[in-house]
C-alpha cells in the first residue's frame, strides 16, 4: 500500500521552506551591530540622545528573524557610509584650515566608512536572508513601510516652525526620534498581518479602533484641561463632515481638508475604512453580534448623497448669511450625535455599518474623489458567485447583483474583507487596471504607512 502524499497548504509562508543555502554565522552579526552602535555612538557625541538609543534599538533587531529588520537594518549601514564621509570631509577641512594633520584622519574615517559598508553587505547577502527567515515574503513590504512612516513621521517633526506636532517631543524635547521608531516598528508588523490572509479582517479591525482609541483619548484628555494633548490647544468637533464644512462655514482653515483630500488620492476610498476616526466606531458596532450581514434597501445609499448635498450647502449657506458661531456648533453637534445614535441603534442591529454607507457626508467625499484615485476592486472572471464576500461585508457595497456586474457598489471603501474571504482569488485590488500580489502589497504599503502617520499626528 502506498502511503499517501500530504497536500502542500497553499497558505503557508514561503518563507518557511528551507532554502539550500547555509545560514550566516552569528559572530558575522557583529559587524553591523557594532557598525549601527558607532553610528549611535556618534548621535551621541553631538548630543542626540534620542537618536542615539534608536540606533542601538535597530541594533537590537539584529538579533531577531525579523526579514524586514535585516532590510532596514542594511539600509541604515548604507546610509551611514555617506555620514561619515561627510563627516570626514568637514573634520579634514577643519584640519587643514589650523594646520593640523589630516592623513590619519583620512584613514580612520575612511576605515569607519568601509567598516558600515561592510555591515551593509553581509546583511544583504543571501545567508543573511536565511538567518533572518520570518516573514520573508512580506519583508520587503514591511521595510518599506517602515522607512515610509519614519519618513512621514520625520517630516511632521521637522517642517512646521511654530508647532510641535510629536507628543513625545512636547513631554521630553528631542524624544520625537524614539516616537517615530516605535510608531515605525508598530506599522511595520501591522504591514505583515494586512498581507497575511488569515489574519488581515482582525489586524485592520482592531488596528483602525486603536487608532481611534489613541484620538479620542488625546481628546478626553484635552477636554480634562491637557491641552498639550490638543493639536494647537483649542477644541475642535470630532465630526469628519466638518473636514469639508468646516472650511465652507469658515472661509478658511483648509489643511485638514487638504490632507483629507491627498489621502484619498494615495489610497482611494480606503480612508473610510483605515484611516476615519469616527468609522472605527461604526465597525465596532456592527461587529457586536456575530453572524452575517444586513443589506440595506437600495433607496439608503441615495440618502447619504442627498446628505451631503444639504449639510455642505447648508455650511456654505450658514457662512454667507453670517451665522453665529455658537449655532453652526450647535448644529453640527447635533448632527454628530444623531450618527452616533445610527450606530448604537441601527449599525449594531443590522451588522453593518450604516452611519458609514448610508449617513457619512464626508464618505461620499471619498467615495467620489476615490473615483479619480487609480485604485479599484473587481470581481474577476475565477468568481463562482458563492457570496461569501457578500456575507462580510459591511458598507453595503457587495450584492448578488453586484457581483454579476463585476464591481462593487459606490459606498465601496476598499477594506479588502471580501479579498480575506474569497477562496478562488476573484476578489482583486487593482491599480490602473492591473492586479497582482505585487499590487496588492503596493497598496498595503500605502495604507499602512498613512495609518502609522496619522496615529502620531492626527488630533483635534
Amino acid at each position: 500500500m502506498t502511503t499517501p502524499q500530504k497536500m502542500s497548504d497553499p497558505t503557508e509562508d514561503a518563507s518557511c521552506e528551507v532554502p539550500p543555502v547555509s545560514p550566516l554565522r552569528a559572530a558575522w552579526l557583529a559587524v553591523p551591530v557594532f557598525g549601527l552602535i558607532i553610528l549611535a555612538a556618534h548621535f551621541l557625541r553631538f548630543g542626540n540622545m534620542g537618536l542615539a538609543l534608536v540606533l542601538v534599538a535597530m541594533a537590537g533587531l539584529c538579533f531577531t528573524r525579523l526579514g524586514w529588520a535585516r532590510i532596514v537594518c542594511s539600509i541604515i549601514l548604507f546610509a551611514g557610509s555617506f555620514l561619515w564621509v561627510q563627516s570626514g570631509i568637514e573634520f579634514v577641512q577643519i584640519r587643514m584650515a589650523v594646520g593640523q594633520p589630516w592623513v590619519r584622519l583620512v584613514a580612520i574615517m575612511g576605515s569607519v566608512c568601509a567598516f558600515s559598508l561592510f555591515g551593509a553587505w553581509i546583511l544583504s547577502t543571501e545567508k543573511a536572508a536565511v538567518r533572518f527567515f520570518k516573514d520573508r515574503s512580506t519583508a520587503l513590504s514591511q521595510a518599506a513601510v517602515f522607512i515610509l512612516a519614519s519618513g512621514g513621521l520625520w517630516l511632521c517633526r521637522a517642517m512646521p516652525k511654530n508647532m510641535t506636532l510629536l507628543i513625545a517631543d512636547r513631554f521630553v524635547p528631542g524624544s520625537g526620534v524614539i516616537e517615530i521608531f516605535i510608531i515605525a516598528v508598530y506599522a511595520a508588523w501591522l504591514c505583515g498581518l494586512l498581507l497575511d490572509k488569515r489574519t488581515q479582517r482582525k489586524a485592520r479591525s482592531y488596528a483602525w479602533a486603536f487608532f481611534s482609541f489613541i484620538f479620542f483619548g488625546q481628546l478626553a484628555l484635552g477636554l480634562l484641561g491637557f491641552t498639550t494633548f490638543l493639536m494647537t490647544g483649542s477644541l475642535h468637533l470630532p465630526i469628519p463632515a466638518l473636514i469639508v464644512a468646516g472650511p465652507l462655514f469658515r472661509g478658511s482653515g483648509f489643511f485638514m481638508l487638504i490632507l483629507f483630500s491627498v489621502s484619498v488620492l494615495l489610497v482611494g476610498a480606503a480612508w473610510c475604512s483605515h484611516l476615519c476616526y469616527i468609522g472605527a466606531w461604526d465597525d465596532r458596532m456592527s461587529r457586536v453580534y456575530k453572524g452575517k450581514t444586513g443589506r440595506l434597501p437600495a433607496w439608503a445609499p441615495k440618502v447619504r448623497i442627498v446628505l451631503a448635498v444639504v449639510v455642505f450647502a447648508a455650511a456654505l449657506g450658514m457662512g454667507l448669511a453670517g451665522v453665529p458661531v455658537l449655532v453652526a456648533v450647535w448644529a453640527a453637534a447635533i448632527f454628530g450625535l444623531v450618527g452616533v445614535a445610527i450606530m448604537l441603534f441601527v449599525s449594531r442591529r443590522m451588522k453593518m455599518m450604516v452611519h458609514c454607507s448610508a449617513f457619512c457626508p464626508l464618505g461620499v467625499m471619498s467615495n467620489l474623489l476615490g473615483k479619480v484615485s487609480p485604485w479599484r476592486l473587481r470581481f474577476s472572471d475565477a468568481c463562482t458567485k458563492c457570496n461569501a464576500c457578500v456575507a462580510v461585508c459591511r458598507y453595503n457595497a457587495i450584492t448578488p447583483e453586484r457581483l454579476e456586474a463585476g464591481s462593487p457598489a459606490f459606498s465601496c471603501s476598499l477594506c479588502r474583507d471580501c479579498t480575506a474571504v474569497c477562496k478562488h482569488g476573484a476578489a482583486e485590488v487593482r491599480l490602473f487596471g492591473f492586479a497582482s500580489p505585487k499590487v496588492t502589497h503596493i497598496f498595503v504599503v500605502l495604507v499602512t504607512s498613512l495609518h502609522a502617520i496619522f496615529l502620531g499626528v492626527a488630533r483635534m
